[in-house]
Parts: structure tokens; C-alpha cells; sequence
């Protein structure tokens, strides 16, 4: 069974610290709270973990821009992530999840190239859910409930 690409790009939005994604037409707003961005509950989960994983680097490379020197007037990352149906169907012993995420990065500015390969290390190095994703994340239930 061939694999399936699924895309998503997010884009840091002039006001604080908000990111737009989409995937397949549909958006959602991301940001840090207190204020928190608006979110459209028809994206597939598998997108939305794109989505989150773009929101995390936009808002990481627009809080420490200034510390990597860099003038940040734009900044956009495109993702895509191949799956496997086989294993999602519980066949052939297929993971059920990704196989492999890649993503390009995109800066709009005119600060020299070595700022931006600094803010690229610290975007790569202190984004909590690339680390997450990366290096990967205890999993654990806390149990159920019968209502």
C-alpha cells in the first residue's frame, strides 16, 4: 500500500504572537495564552499535529529573532508527513502513526545569513513540540471514566 503525504503550513501573523495554519483549505489560529487563537475542529488529527508542530516553530522564531539578531519581518514553515494506512488498519505491522515529518523553513528579512542559521539552531534546538516529536514524549493514561 503506497504512503500517504499529508501537508500543512503555518505562518506567524503580524499581531503578537499569533500563527495561522491550514491544512487541505481549513485554519486554525494558534497562540500563547492568555490569548489564545480561534480553532476550526475539522482538521484530521494527524494534520493538526503538523499544524502544531509549524505554530511552535513560528512562535519560536519570532521570540527569539532578536536574540539570533535577526529582523523578522516575515515567517512562514510548510510541513508534510508520509503515513502508512496499512498500519492505522492494523495490517502487515505497519506503525499507525508517521514515519517521517519534513519541513522547510521560510524568513522573510535582510539580516545577514549567519543570524538566520543562528535563529534556525535555536528554532531546531527550543521548540517544545519538534523536541517532543524529535526525542520523543512519555505517553501515559490517567485512566477513565464512566459518565
Amino acid at each position: 500500500m503506497p504512503l500517504l503525504t499529508f501537508k500543512a503550513t503555518s505562518r506567524k501573523l503580524p499581531e503578537g504572537m499569533a500563527v495561522e495554519s491550514r491544512a487541505r483549505g481549513f485554519r486554525i489560529l494558534v497562540d500563547e495564552p492568555p490569548a489564545l487563537g480561534g480553532a476550526d475542529s475539522a482538521m484530521s488529527p494527524v494534520e493538526l499535529l503538523l499544524c502544531a508542530l509549524g505554530s511552535c516553530q513560528s512562535i519560536v522564531a519570532a521570540f527569539f529573532a532578536r536574540e539570533a539578531g535577526v529582523n523578522l519581518q516575515g515567517f512562514r514553515v510548510e510541513l508534510e508527513g508520509d503515513i502508512d494506512p496499512a498500519g492505522f488498519a492494523g495490517k502487515g505491522g505497519a506503525r499507525p502513526g508517521f514515519k517521517e515529518i519534513r519541513y522547510k523553513m521560510y524568513f522573510k528579512t535582510d539580516s545577514p545569513r549567519e543570524n538566520v542559521e543562528k535563529l534556525v539552531e535555536i528554532v531546531e534546538s527550543r521548540c517544545p513540540v519538534g523536541d517532543s516529536l524529535n526525542k520523543g514524549v512519555k505517553f501515559s493514561a490517567a485512566g477513565f471514566d464512566i459518565e
